[in-house]
């Protein structure tokens, strides 16, 4: 496998192996946040990358084509997501882009896409509702997340009052938008609703308004992982301990957070505990290939795996790399893997078995209760 590391489209690093193949290779473009604040779980979404490559390379490749990974820093905002984008599609020409990235990312990169008429699959938990004819979606959007932190504080601690805080750009934004509504229409009140730009990192003035409210539950979103764990710090160290759930965090980036990160609550398509022989057989194999260098799977990484081997499947059954011809396909293929069977058929975006988590103090996340194949909604009417 040869991975190619680009920063605002400049090189940094080539790995070949002696592997032979068909003089063409397969470029699967990676933009993703190796800086800025997506830079704690960055990592595991390469690392993830990297091991769908190997695996499908060591097989042989796809359609006997060696698969390529070119990644580029998105620098997890809209003006390093343009760089990035058109490096990836007009210089490197990539067959595929493949990535969790911010919102702010995403959207900025969405023209491009469009531009240059290459597939894309968003491998991000996102707020929903975003639509192009050349992007999939593989990730939850609220209509699947949010109902269980819900209706579990609704239920367990008889929550009636809620506080909302957000990093201010669309997912912050949106995800906060749909809890609103879902808290409302349930019967519940929002005390208060609070945004930090994506790189704030001083919530002094949000937890004391917050703490004046004295609601009975906070709900947070906020951009990847750095500002997780600025907000998640300072929660800690102001005494907030009322029913904390977090729509932005993932189990890498609670095991990242330690002490701070205990009691939050998480709904997740994915957490390292689901016993099935894939997700067992996926772990080994990470833990294989990385060792010590291993970064915690986690429900931004393995989505990214996933994704790589519906592509795979959606070229091998449309017999080519042809861009239109892929996107065609894409809706017709599935994978079966560390989350279980993954098929994008609903409206580009797939239904996911959800889990209700707890962390513990270890980092781990202990299951509370499971949902499966929760559908995603009416996300994208005009596209089939």
């Amino acid at each position: 496998m040869r991975l190619t590391y680009l920063t605002t489209g400049i090189m940094l690093a080539a790995l070949a192996t002696s592997q032979v193949y068909a003089q063409d290779t397969i470029k699967i473009g990676i933009p993703v946040g190796l800086s800025g604040a997506n830079s704690v779980v960055a990592p595991s979404v390469v690392q993830s990358s990297e091991l769908a490559a190997e695996e499908i390379n060591a097989a042989g490749g796809i359609l006997g084509q060696k698969v390529e990974l070119v990644v580029a820093d998105d620098g997890s905002g809209a003006q390093g997501a343009q760089r990035a984008f058109d490096s990836l599609v007009f210089q490197d020409k990539v067959n595929v882009l493949i990535s969790m990235e911010t919102s702010a990312a995403r959207n900025a990169g969405l023209p491009i896409v469009n531009r240059g008429k290459t597939p894309y699959i968003y491998t991000s938990f996102y707020e929903g509702r975003s639509c192009s004819p050349w992007m999939y979606v593989n990730a939850w959007v609220p209509e699947q997340q949010v109902a269980p932190i819900v209706d579990h504080f609704m239920a367990k601690f008889n929550a009636k009052t809620f506080y909302l805080v957000g990093s201010d750009y669309a997912f912050g934004r949106g995800m906060l938008e749909f809890t609103r509504s879902y808290v409302e229409s349930h019967g519940g009140t929002i005390l208060g609703e609070e945004y930090l730009p994506m790189d704030g990192s001083d919530w002094t003035a949000v937890i004391s308004k917050l703490k004046a409210a004295n609601p009975d539950a906070l709900i947070t979103s906020t951009a990847g992982g750095a500002p997780n764990v600025t907000l998640t710090k300072q929660l800690r160290a102001a005494g907030v301990n009322i029913p904390y759930g977090n729509l932005a965090v993932d189990e890498g980036t609670a095991k990242a957070m330690g002490a701070d990160a205990t009691g939050i609550f998480i709904a997740a398509s994915y957490i390292t505990s689901i016993d099935s022989p894939e997700n067992k057989s996926f772990l080994a194999a990470m833990e294989k290939k990385f060792g010590a260098d291993l970064k915690t799977p986690n429900d931004l990484s393995v989505p990214q795996y996933e994704a790589i081997y519906l592509y795979k499947a959606a070229v091998e059954k449309a017999g080519s790399t042809d861009p239109q011809a892929v996107i065609d396909a894409l809706r017709e293929v599935s994978f079966t893997g560390p989350r279980g069977n993954i098929e994008m058929n609903k409206q580009r975006h797939a239904p996911l078995t959800m889990y209700l988590g707890q962390v513990q103090a270890d980092g781990s996340v202990a299951v509370i209760q499971s949902f499966a194949n929760v559908d995603p909604g009416d996300q994208c009417p005009n596209l089939n």
